[in-house]
């Protein structure tokens, strides 16, 4: 998509004021995907010169919003990490070409906030934290499910860059379980359920997106069963709150969700038991 309403190209290393129909640019696979006619002016950060991806010296993994998702996809591989094999099946979810996999950046699937966005299922399932700097160098620090507030809808001030995506240690030594639903088999997900369960305390945490307007999280302190699960969605996600578009009628989506969800629970609920039977 050629976008001629662009008159100007700045790399972010100049810093300058922030004007009216400024846009940052990462990988560009969305903006140039579609007409922007509110853009003037692109803030190119490909010259940033930030580190992809990278074990923090307290074990977190930190990863720059240029990330591609090739570059996370490869990290992961050598990842060792209980939750490791859920950073590569949220990079699988996009269902993308080769050329998206080494253009489309982990910040800009945040930022894009969009309900099938599998990095935003990744960071909130794992206690994400984004980094966002102001246009006058103040630091804020979010929680990825605080980020994205909607469909498309993100708590990002104007001028706001998104840095960096921090997931904490404690979050990458939990087991995970995934399920993802789609109308078509190459299709866009219309629901992402991801389950957790922290080795430490053993509360189990299910992560709903893609079926949703935004990322919504459910805790159970102890392994619930069939109807604490199916209750506990019924109570924490409003009617409203289920996305409708193309890709997927509301009540189906909802009828997902709670499919979903407790092949989650039976999945983890079960390796939970048979860690204690092994312990015996």
């Amino acid at each position: 998509m050629d976008l001629n309403t662009v008159v100007e190209l700045r790399d972010a290393r100049r810093r300058g004021p922030w004007r009216q129909g400024d846009a940052w640019l990462g990988g560009g696979t969305y903006l140039f995907s579609e007409p922007q006619p509110h853009i003037r002016r692109l803030i190119d950060l490909s010259r940033m010169g930030w580190e992809p991806v990278r074990l923090t010296p307290d074990g977190d993994l930190e990863i720059a919003a240029t990330c591609t998702i090739a570059q996370l996809s490869r990290f992961a591989k050598a990842l060792d990490r209980p939750a490791a094999p859920l950073v590569e099946q949220c990079c699988r979810a996009f269902l993308a070409s080769w050329k998206i996999w080494h253009m489309a950046t982990v910040g800009g699937n945040l930022c894009n906030g969009l309900p099938a966005g599998p990095m935003i299922s990744l960071a909130a399932a794992l206690d994400g934290v984004c980094t966002l700097l102001a246009q006058d160098g103040a630091v804020r620090e979010l929680p990825v499910e605080d980020f994205v507030v909607g469909a498309g809808v993100k708590d990002l001030r104007p001028g706001e860059l998104l840095r960096s995506i921090r997931l904490p240690a404690r979050a990458l030594a939990r087991r995970t379980a995934f399920r993802q639903a789609s109308l078509y088999g190459l299709g866009r997900s219309a629901a992402l359920i991801i389950g957790t369960r922290d080795p430490l305390d053993g509360e189990l945490v299910l992560t709903v997106t893609a079926s949703t307007v935004r990322p919504i999280r459910l805790r159970f302190p102890l392994p619930p069963n069939a109807a604490a699960v199916h209750e506990a969605i019924a109570r924490g996600i409003e009617p409203q709150e289920y996305f409708d578009d193309i890709h997927g009628h509301p009540a189906w989506r909802r009828h997902m969700t709670f499919r979903l969800a407790e092949e989650i629970r039976r999945e983890i609920v079960q390796e939970h038991r048979s860690g204690e039977e092994d312990g015996r």
